[in-house]
């Protein structure tokens, strides 16, 4: 069985036609998959998912390109992160690929929320989902500045759809951390993210959708889904000269080890 690390079943292109994708899921052998928030006002949907379906689990969080939205405090993250099959925090981080005019330095307000959801993470023992883009050097900076060495009380997490070099890949995987790939990989242009993904250990890999974003060869440029995650599976496995069974099952038991609260939910 494959399980889709990070999803966004709420959105409108999903949720719509989720009883079809649920079917599609199972047919394509995707047991599980991970829910992500994006907004505290649409974590009520995240959180219902998980709690209709129990193949589904949620995170709590505010993305960091998400403005003029209600901003996460600590004491709302560890209330909400503590509800039933809430397993993550996230997805949180750092984004600086649209500043619309504004400078590094103007982003603080994002950086002060990455601040609240590493804490909240490591008070409740639940692993951050890191979203980071044109900015890996100041995300790196903050977790070890808020304690995310790797060792002792760290919250860890995953550097979700990964599109860095290979230098931030080994400084998150020191910090402890889990990289996950999204469709991306099979892209033509996506070579320098495939020779990351040659190198990341088999034990810290996670496959993800991303979904309804950046669905894979075959499908680019249509709609993506859960169903869909065993294609970037495959193109792993050609990577690490395994079968799709062995990532499937590589990356599932992963996703139980990185996320402990699954089990227990």
């Amino acid at each position: 069985m494959f399980t889709d690390s990070h999803c966004h079943l709420n959105f409108p292109e999903l949720i719509s036609d989720l009883p079809t994708i649920l079917d599609a899921m199972q047919a394509a052998r995707v047991g599980r998959a991970l829910c992500i928030s994006t907004t505290l006002e649409e974590f009520g949907a995240v959180h219902q998912l998980a709690l209709a379906h129990e193949n589904l689990w949620a995170t709590v969080g505010v993305h960091p390109d998400s403005e003029g939205v209600q901003e996460p405090t600590l004491a709302e993250l560890l209330k909400l992160g503590s509800l039933p099959r809430v397993v993550g925090i996230g997805e949180t981080g750092l984004d600086y690929y649209r500043l619309n005019g504004r400078s590094v330095a103007d982003m603080h307000w994002q950086r002060e929320r990455f601040r609240t959801h590493i804490r909240a993470a490591r008070q409740l023992g639940k692993p951050l989902v890191i979203h980071t883009r044109q900015a890996a050097a100041d995300t790196l900076q903050i977790l070890r500045e808020e304690g995310e060495t790797g060792c002792g009380d760290s919250a860890g997490g995953v550097f979700h759809c990964f599109t860095e070099d290979l230098e931030v890949a080994l400084a998150a995987l020191d910090l402890g951390f889990y990289i996950s790939f999204s469709g991306i990989l099979t892209f033509k242009s996506a070579q320098a993210i495939r020779d990351v993904a040659t190198m990341v250990p088999l034990d810290r890999l996670l496959i993800e959708t991303d979904s309804p974003y950046l669905a894979p060869v075959p499908y680019r440029g249509k709609t993506n889904n859960p169903s869909y995650v065993p294609w970037v599976a495959a193109q792993l496995a050609q990577l690490r000269e395994l079968s799709v069974e062995e990532i499937a099952r590589i990356t599932s038991r992963n996703f139980d080890t990185l996320f402990k609260e699954v089990e227990r939910s």
